[in-house]
């Protein structure tokens, strides 16, 4: 196609001037002409008949013509003012001519054309294709009266649109436009409009229709758009949305737009603010400040108002928004508040309201009527349930009065002006109303009882409709029916008083006009009056007097009604009417009536609470409350009396076994089985069935419980007399008290029931479902009871099940934040709760239920980064009692309890205190203390706020400065003295126990009520101090997250179990057992072990290169250096100390780093922060010590091998200078006879002459002999000076030669003086006797260990071995004569041990045997070069057999140590060396499934040998198939060979003037840093040498790489055992000193200690075990003790040893006499399965062996099985 496209086209049409358009066109009619004169040549032919167009489109055209006979062919030819084409049409009539441009204007000439190719006269026809229609059209914008569109359309500016907009298939508006835009206005709101847009060209032609839709939008939606609310229309806003914590509702920023409006308000109104209909948004302030030119400038100062919305209109949207609950939160908020609230709330769109019954059920309000016979009594009831008079108030017409200003002053007390309505000099007031005219607003007056304040003496009830009747006539019917009297409101009644006379009503109308207005029309208002049949009474007309006169008169007649009419309604009841006029009902879904007729159905039949309770929740009842006083006894054991501890807790375990049973007997209530069929329906039915339980609830008990509550509080009052009638009336109270959480808590029985019997039974099936239950409603919002208060007890089953469900729910968002609320009863702690999180707790009607609640708030995706968490907890306390009062029913220890347990899981702990009453707060005070000074020791630190209620004045921080320093000092005061009841005295002040600030953690909130209630709103100061508080406690749980990693809720249920099992015991502090501080210490000791090591390994690397070169000093030293052993020495040790310091520093920085970090819960083992540290500068301070030591020795021992050295190089030159002479001799004697020829036997001879001859002149005075035992004796006498002349006197008589043989034996004698023995209590000669055997061993090995010459080091460090073993057992009670006894024997052997290698040594070194060892080789080399044979090959292969496969082998065994302990710490190894602990849990899995007694008993009586035989079995096992040590041999071989053969190559490259010896010894300096190179075979090598160095080099290069594969064969022939005793670094003994730790064993049972670190202040152990197993038994029967130490610690009963002079001693002040040992309470009854399942097991055996009778073994101890006793092992070492 020629045409280009519409766009081109368009445009290049409009390229042509006018005159050469019309050149154009008039040639088109030259051509015309021409074919005029032409057309009688053309005349034989016939020509087609009409041509017509039969279509046009717009980019084809189809014609049609008729046919002349005997023609079949045609040319077409067709062209516009840019083209012409031409085509040929065979054998039809009819053509398509497509590819036109659009709105294009053809000429078609049609002609026919013969067979000879003639044409004839051509047939034309003109036609124009249709222009293209608008494309793309849009709608740009719709609003409630108009809509605008915008669309594409190619094509000159001429063209035209027509747009037709069309309703309901007629057209209703019509516009004609050039433009590609048009905006409709004047539409109806809600409308679904048609718009028809059609092209239309200069000439005419049309477009086909384009066609779209819109709809207008209704008011509401044009509104809610505006507010940024239409997402939540209809009722899909939850009271979760706006009570979650997210950024706007907690910052300051003003609203910047509409959208802002209705959450600031709801913000205000969450917090109870008044001034929350005073919403605006702020305009820029610059615009707002410039000047104003009145004269200059225009402005349209109306434009403010429509920029802003009517308070009633942004309530009405909320509410068309809001679901049930949240509507229901913001009408009890705006009752608080005194605000009216919405009635019938109107859909302008639908012109239908609803009657908003459900939202008012909250409703509660308590008034004293004036009408009461007892003056001091009230009513109080919910609002819907009340029979009031209902005095409404309407306009008809305009009103020149406002009727909104006069109704709040007629309600209010003249001192005490409120705001109930909303009025036109309001904020906003008068901005006019889109959404909310036909609301009916209501509100209520309600007497206090003091009649000089009370406006109206009874209860009444007003209603207020917004706009006129005439519009509303619904709402207004509905008053007319429901209301004692009406007030109308008017100007001019004109036509429309009919409205008035029509109404059939029982309610008394008013009419009340203003005289002064010009519509006013007399005579119409009293015919008005005649028809209504009104008294002069029912007209109040407003003259000229003011507003007060005018509200009198108002008052009176309102008065008069209240006193008069008996018509009372109630809301209840105005569901009917609404019906009948067809007013919906909000409570009138299916899901609420379903709910509703659960609830009914389950509370109907309530007529007795305590009845019912026994009846239908007996669960909870006594078994309950009898349980959980079983769980606390089996703790504190108080009742033990006399009998066995274990047996007694036995009978605990059987006792609540039974009870368990009892419950499981219970089926389920009727009443329970409806409650949890209701709670398994839909979320929304589900909460609308508790809300409406909970009401039905508060209802019931609110009769019985207002008189109690009242009676009470009175004889609270007179305290001293009442006592006993005051806990009657508190028992009362608690029976009568019925709410959700009873059932809820029946709940948790069910399941805690259910749980406890066999998992196959269908019973404990059915119940599987109910945590999932709970944990669903906690995602609602709604409360979990954590304890209950009225048995004092956590079902920790139930609970933990629940938590559980919850965290799946939530994954991976689960990480909290904590805040908890302390205070005493009754000091608005709810309302603050209620207030700052808009959080409501199931607590019953009257009193609260005791206990602890808490609550999910979520946090929105804007602040959770800054908080650090998905969910904040609220936990409140309710029920905390003063003192005096607590000591009625022991809740004092029960509130303790409490504030421990929840102090200890917040992160924030609010103390609220009631300013009025300073007794009350020094007593909470010191349950908080007591609560937070425990929390220190466990490593948590709750960020403290204290909040004063009731502080009126504005300065109260200024002015209570004073306070706050008295607080501080009770606080201080308190901390010291709950320090010394806790044991811990080093806490002075409060602030030593947690981080408080008197400045910034106190908060001054002023009284709740602006007034006196019922009539008071809240005071804003209330609100403002709440959310000021809010906005800080948001602050500072963001900082929390800085210094804690954030809890999730698995680690919350940890703490939660933890600290509730250590608050059951008494001593807390010394109770507390924390899987996660246990998890955090283990990965603390596992970090800390890998710091340890590396410590260690750099250090003995160090070391070895070190010794090395000492070893190597005069080998590779140069002639030039001057230095010798000293010096090197000193320059070592300024090299170790820089070494150390080095690694010191940064095993420190590790350290500090590791706490830094926020991850893994470092926060909860910052106390041991000290220990760890003081354990680095102790591994410093010994590795230093035992370093030098070494250093020294190895100097001295070097000194003396260098003098033996230099005897030997004497001996060895003397020799060679004598074989040199002889072959010297030989050569010349050889020379002069030429025949001669000596032969090698010759030679011999020779050689042998010169040997002897030179043998017998050398002089060999070797080293000296020494007398070792005298050595040694020297060192025990120096070791034992300090103690005193008797030993003195004693080792002058002693001989060492004569100690030391046969077996060591501690007997009696050498104990301390005893009085008496006691069997029971006194095992300390067995256990003397077995730390003396371990000693001894440790001894023994560390002599077997030392290879070399004798140095005084070796004694030395066994007598400080010994020293250190006896003073960390110095409690054993043992005497010095004991201690001189053992060292005399530990000398004995070491001497004899020390002699022998010294003799060996001596003799090994021998300068005469080492000469005779070398015979050979010399011969060899005097005949090779008396022979001139080549001596590189063999001096090579000698250079490395006699001196580097020596050294390679030792520097192989120096280096293996180290990593055979790496292999060990890592792979499969890894946890069970990774902490003391893991250890321990390792050796008692091993035994425990091996079942094998003796393993057992050597386990428990001879612990450190049998950790060492464990130690080295599992080296053994790992390494027993060769391939690994052989990898790790290989590996340092591979690494030396190479090395060696670089330092043959550098020699090379180096000149030596000393020829082939020069050369020998640049290798050695090369590898002096590694090798130790056997001196003498150096020296022999060098002996009669007369190699050639390249020959040589090349020689030794083959035999060196020949060696790497010969050492490799040799190594692999050597086992396990014979390597590792080998090894310089044992493995064994460095793996055995990081998992023995310090040594200690439990001073009662023996458990080894497993806590961290060499220099911890406390030794611990997590698993103890009975003490029948230690070997103690009872003194009257010889029976085995089955007591274990962490029962007995938390018991009554009292222990006996040496340490207590055999006087007995409380177990619960254990500490006084072994203060460094500390034992907690079992994690549970669980927890030392273990050992009992041990000792029930072996029972008689362990009796046989330990020479005792049977242990009376508890009954529940029998029926432990291994798996049990495997699984108590993992509990006990939080192994998950």
């Amino acid at each position: 196609m020629d045409c280009p496209s519409e766009e081109e086209e368009f445009a290049d049409a409009s390229e042509y001037p006018e005159d050469e358009q019309q050149a154009f066109t008039s040639g088109a009619h030259a051509v015309e002409s021409y074919q005029k004169e032409d057309v009688s040549k053309l005349q034989d032919i016939p020509a087609p008949n009409e041509i017509l167009v039969q279509l046009i489109g717009t980019s084809s055209v189809i014609l049609a013509w008729d046919s002349p006979d005997n023609i079949s062919t045609f040319e077409l030819t067709y062209y516009s003012l840019t083209s012409t084409k031409t085509s040929t049409i065979t054998n039809a009539s009819t053509i398509e001519v497509e590819d036109l441009c659009p709105g294009t204007e053809y000429t078609f000439n049609l002609v026919s054309v013969s067979d000879n190719g003639e044409c004839s006269v051509g047939v034309k026809v003109t036609a124009c294709t249709r222009p293209v229609p608008p494309e793309n059209v849009k709608v740009e914008s719709v609003g409630t009266t108009s809509v605008s569109l915008i669309w594409d359309a190619s094509g000159c500016e001429e063209n035209k649109f027509h747009v037709v907009c069309s309703h309901n298939g007629g057209s209703f508006q019509e516009e004609i436009t050039i433009s590609r835009t048009v905006t409709f206005r004047d539409l109806s709101p809600g409308k679904k409009y048609s718009f028809h847009i059609i092209k239309v060209l200069p000439n005419g032609n049309r477009s086909k229709e384009a066609v779209t839709y819109a709809q207008t939008k209704t008011n509401i939606q044009s509104l809610l758009q505006d507010l940024g609310l239409e997402q939540y229309y209809p009722n899909k806003l939850s009271l979760s949305d706006v009570l979650q914590i997210e950024k706007r509702s907690v910052t300051d920023e003003p609203a910047q737009s509409l959208s802002s409006l209705p959450w600031l308000f709801l913000k205000k109104l969450m917090m109870v603010n008044v001034t929350a209909r005073s919403v605006k948004y702020s305009f820029d302030e610059s615009e707002d400040l410039s000047s104003l030119d009145l004269y200059n400038e225009t402005f349209d100062f109306l434009n403010d108002q429509n920029s802003s919305v009517n308070p009633l209109d942004i309530v009405s949207a909320l509410f068309l928004c809001s679901d049930g609950f949240l509507q229901q939160e913001m009408v009890s908020k705006m009752s608080m508040c005194q605000f009216s609230v919405p009635l019938l709330l109107p859909n302008c769109d639908t012109h239908q309201c609803m009657l908003m019954l459900w939202a008012m059920r909250d409703i509660v309000k308590k008034c004293r009527p004036h009408s009461l016979s007892d003056p001091r009594g009230f009513v109080e009831e919910r609002i819907v349930h009340s029979e009031l008079p209902l005095v409404s108030f309407v306009r008809l017409g305009d009103c020149s009065i406002s009727k909104s200003q006069i109704l709040n002053k007629l309600l209010s007390n003249p001192q005490q002006y409120h705001d109930t309505f909303v009025h036109c000099d309001m904020d906003c007031g008068d901005i006019p109303r889109k959404i909310s005219n036909g609301l009916v607003e209501m509100s209520w007056y309600l007497p206090c009882g003091n009649k000089n304040i009370d406006v109206f003496p009874e209860p009444v009830a007003v209603a207020n409709l917004r706009g006129n009747i005439t519009t509303f006539e619904t709402q207004y019917s509905f008053l007319c029916q429901t209301s004692t009297a009406v007030f109308v409101f008017f100007d001019n009644l004109d036509t429309n008083y009919k409205l008035l006379t029509n109404q059939h009503a029982k309610a008394q109308f008013f009419l009340v006009g203003n005289v002064q207005n010009k519509a006013f029309d007399l005579e119409q208002l009293k015919r008005t009056a005649f028809e209504m049949g009104l008294k002069k009474n029912n007209v109040i007309l407003k003259t000229n007097q003011n507003d007060a006169n005018f509200v009198k008169n108002l008052h009176s007649s309102v008065n008069h009604i209240i006193t008069n009419h008996s018509n009372k309604a109630r809301l209840e009841g105005m569901d009917t009417i609404a019906h009948e006029l067809g007013i919906l009902v909000d409570e009138n879904i299916q899901e609420c009536q379903r709910a509703k007729n659960n609830a009914h159905v389950l509370t109907k039949s309530i007529q007795d609470t305590l009845q019912f309770k026994e009846n239908q929740l007996p669960l909870q009842g006594k078994i309950w409350k009898d349980l959980a006083k079983l769980e606390k006894e089996e703790c504190r054991l108080r009742k033990a009396g006399d009998q066995n501890i274990e047996t007694y807790k036995s009978d605990l375990q059987i006792k609540k076994t039974e009870l368990r049973k009892q419950q499981s007997k219970y089926d389920i209530s009727e009443a329970m089985s409806c409650f949890v069929s209701a709670l398994s329906s839909s979320n929304q039915e589900r909460s609308y069935f508790l809300k409406w339980m909970r009401m039905n609830l508060d209802n019931l008990s609110r009769k019985s419980l207002s008189s109690l509550r009242e009676q009470y509080k009175e004889k609270c009052q007179q305290f001293s007399e009442n006592k006993e009638e005051i806990a009657q009336l508190d028992q009362q109270i608690s029976n009568s008290s019925l709410g959700i959480e009873h059932f809820l808590r029946e709940m948790g029985q069910l399941y805690e029931a259910a749980v406890s019997l066999p998992e196959n039974l269908q019973s404990r099936q059915q119940m599987l479902h109910l945590p999932r239950l709970c944990a669903e409603l906690m995602l609602d919002g709604f409360p979990l009871e954590l304890v209950d208060g009225d048995a004092s007890n956590i079902p920790l089953r139930w609970v933990s099940d629940v938590l559980l469900y919850l965290n799946s729910l939530v994954q991976p968002n689960n990480k909290i934040m904590v805040v908890t609320v302390l205070g005493v009863q009754s000091t608005g702690k709810s309302t603050l709760l209620n207030t700052m999180f808009g959080v409501q707790f199931a607590v019953s009607s009257g009193r609260c239920t005791r206990g602890a609640f808490m609550q999910l708030i979520k946090v929105k995706e804007d602040v959770k980064k800054e908080l650090g968490c998905d969910y904040l907890v609220i936990i409140d306390t309710e029920g905390l009692k003063s003192p005096e009062l607590a000591k009625l029913d022991d809740s004092h220890e029960h509130d303790n309890e409490l504030a421990t347990l929840v102090v200890g899981l917040s992160d924030i702990t609010i103390i609220n205190i009631a300013m009025e009453n300073s007794t009350e707060m020094k007593d909470i005070l010191q349950i908080v203390v007591h609560a937070f000074l425990r929390m220190k020791e466990i490593g948590k630190k709750p960020s403290c706020q204290f909040v004063h209620q009731n502080v009126a004045d504005v300065s109260a921080h200024d002015k209570n400065m004073r306070d706050r320093k008295l607080l501080l000092e009770q606080l201080n005061e308190m901390t010291e003295a709950a320090a010394k009841m806790e044991n811990k005295e080093e806490y002075k002040m409060f602030t030593d126990v947690m981080e408080y600030d008197p400045e910034t953690c106190n908060w001054y909130i002023p009284g709740l009520w602006h007034g006196n209630p019922p009539m008071a709103p809240v005071n804003a100061g209330y609100s403002e101090a709440i959310y000021d508080l809010k906005k800080n406690m948001i602050d500072v749980i963001g900082k929390c997250k800085h210094k804690t990693s954030g809890n999730n809720i698995t680690d919350f249920l940890e703490w939660t179990k933890s600290l509730w099992n250590a608050v059951k015991y008494e001593n807390f502090i010394f109770s507390f057992r924390n899987s996660l501080v246990a998890d955090a210490y283990m990965r603390l000791c596992t970090e800390f072990h890998k710091w340890e090591w590396s410590f260690k390994k750099h250090m003995h690397s160090w070391l070895t290169v070190a010794e090395t070169r000492v070893s190597n000093f005069e080998t590779v030293k140069l002639k030039s250096d001057k230095s010798d052993l000293k010096d090197l020495l000193c320059k070592l040790k300024q090299q170790a100390v820089t070494k150390l310091d080095t690694l010191e520093k940064i095993t420190m920085e590790n350290l500090s780093k590791y706490f830094e970090q926020t991850e893994g819960h470092v926060y909860l083992v910052e106390k041991y922060k000290e220990d760890f540290v003081s354990s680095v500068k102790s591994l410093r301070r010994e590795t230093e010590s035992s370093l030098l030591t070494q250093l020294e020795a190895t100097v001295d021992i070097r000194r003396g091998m260098n003098n033996l050295d230099n005897i030997k190089k004497t001996f060895t030159d003397t020799m060679e200078k004598k074989v040199l002479g002889l072959l010297e001799e030989l050569r010349k004697n050889n020379s002069s006879k030429s025949d001669a020829h000596i032969t090698d036997k010759q030679l011999d001879s020779f050689f042998e002459q010169i040997w002897q001859k030179t043998i017998n002149e050398l002089s060999f005075t070797g080293l000296k002999q020494r007398n070792i035992f005298d050595s040694v004796f020297r060192q025990l006498r120096e070791n034992m000076k300090q103690r005193g002349s008797s030993v003195t006197e004693q080792l002058i008589t002693v001989n060492l030669m004569n100690y030391g043989t046969g077996v060591f034996k501690a007997t009696n004698e050498i104990f301390l003086k005893r009085l008496f023995k006691r069997i029971m209590n006194d095992n300390s000669a067995m256990k003397l006797q077995d730390l003396a055997d371990n000693i001894i061993q440790t001894c023994s090995q560390l002599v077997l260990d030392k290879t070399s010459d004798y140095h005084d080091a070796y004694i030395q460090e066994i007598l400080h071995i010994t020293d250190n073993r006896l003073k960390s057992n110095k409690k054993m009670g043992f005497s010095v004569e004991f201690e001189l006894s053992l060292k005399l024997y530990i000398c004995g052997f070491s001497a004899r041990a020390f002699q022998d290698m010294h003799d060996c040594f001596i003799k090994e070194n021998d300068p005469r045997r080492c000469l005779d060892q070398y015979k050979d080789k010399y011969r060899d080399d005097f005949k090779d070069l008396f022979h001139d044979r080549d001596q590189c090959q063999r001096k090579a292969e000698e250079f490395t057999t006699l001196c580097l496969i020596p050294a390679v082998e030792t520097f192989i065994y120096r280096s293996l140590g180290p990593d055979i302990v790496d292999k060990m710490l890592q792979g499969k190894n890894a946890f069970q060396f990774s902490t003391r602990a893991f250890f321990q849990y390792s050796l008692l899995k091993q035994l425990v499934n091996e079942d094998k007694f003796e393993q057992y008993v050597k386990y428990i009586s001879s612990y450190e040998g049998f950790v060492k035989g464990w130690i080295l079995d599992q080296i053994t096992k790992q390494f027993s198939n060769h391939h690994e040590v052989s990898e790790l041999e290989e590996r340092h071989l591979r690494g030396i060979t190479k090395e060696i053969l670089e330092a043959v190559k550098m020699a090379q490259n180096e000149t030596n003037e000393d020829g082939i010896k020069g050369f020998i010894h640049c290798i050695c300096r090369k590898l002096g840093q590694k090798l130790i190179i056997p001196k003498d075979a150096l020296e022999t090598v060098m002996v009669l040498n007369n190699a050639s160095q390249e020959p040589f080099a090349c020689w030794l290069t083959k035999s060196v790489e020949e060696m790497e594969h010969t050492m490799m064969e040799q190594l692999k022939k050597v086992d396990i055992q014979g390597k590792l005793c080998m090894l310089k670094m044992k493995p064994q003994d460095e793996l055995f000193k990081r998992v023995f730790g310090c040594g200690q064993l439990c001073p009662f049972c023996s458990a080894p200690c497993e806590a961290g670190g060499e220099a911890h202040t406390d030794h611990c152990a997590s698993v103890h075990r009975p003490q029948g197993l230690g070997r103690y038994r009872y003194e009257n029967n010889e029976k085995l003790v089955t007591s274990i130490c962490s029962t007995d610690v938390h018991s009554e009963v009292n222990f006996k040893c040496f340490q207590t002079n055999y006087n007995p001693h409380p177990y619960k002040r254990y500490r006084e006499i072994f203060p460094d040992w500390h034992i907690p309470a079992d994690a549970s009854i669980q927890a030392s399965d273990y050992w009992k399942y041990v000792m029930a097991r072996f029972n008689t055996t362990f009796a046989e062996v330990y020479n005792a009778r049977p242990a009376d073994i508890p009954l529940t101890w029998k029926s432990i099985t291994k798996q049990q006793a495997e699984n108590s092992l993992k509990e006990s070492f939080s192994i998950k």
